[in-house]
């Protein structure tokens, strides 16, 4: 087995990935499984093309549950609690919760985020207007070394019905634990 970069032109950019080369000439990228090491987890697979509803370009910045997102110490009864009630989330290898403005994507919308995984609509926030996104991170180091401020093209996978609960959060983490990706018979039954 080797690796190899490979490189792919999508909507005039350029991304490069390294791929591993199996016996026969056989590459597996991203949306392949993969060998890892043991107690390497395996992260989510992009939704399939037929579950994207549209594709969407945001500006998408990260957030905490701390005070110099929310205002909120945690010894505030609201610390880690999202505007839809959920405790705040970041699990890469399932679904994480994000901000967003409810009238562009309503409360339980699902998107898949490249680089960040897939995301669920749980929360607000006051500077998120129009085509802006604020994704979960567990802490501010984590915002600024995983993720910044960018601008990326997400895939809204389900419009939300402006409602989010643990019970839905917790049924697609064990869904995706499973799967790795979200079926489309979940999204009938979760949503």
């Amino acid at each position: 087995m080797r690796s190899m970069l490979v490189w792919k032109r999508i909507l005039g950019t350029v991304l490069t990935t390294t791929c591993l080369v199996l016996p026969g000439n056989e590459v597996y990228g991203h949306k392949e499984p993969v060998q890892h090491k043991k107690g390497q987890s395996t992260p989510v697979l992009a939704p399939r093309e037929e579950q994207v509803i549209t594709t969407m370009t945001v500006t998408a910045t990260g957030y905490t549950a701390g005070y110099e997102s929310t205002g909120k110490r945690p010894s505030h009864p609201g610390y880690g609690i999202t505007y839809s009630g959920v405790k705040v989330r970041r699990d890469k290898n399932t679904l994480s919760t994000i901000a967003a403005d409810p009238k562009t994507f309503p409360l339980g919308s699902i998107l898949y985020i490249p680089g960040y995984g897939y995301g669920i609509v749980a929360d607000t926030g006051s500077a998120i207007k129009g085509n802006k996104i604020d994704l979960y991170f567990k802490t501010t180091r984590q915002v600024y070394s995983e993720w910044g401020k960018k601008e990326v093209d997400v895939q809204i996978i389900r419009k939300g019905s402006g409602k989010c609960t643990e019970k839905m959060l917790n049924s697609l983490q064990k869904v995706i634990e499973t799967h790795k990706s979200i079926p489309a018979a979940t999204l009938d039954d979760s949503i």
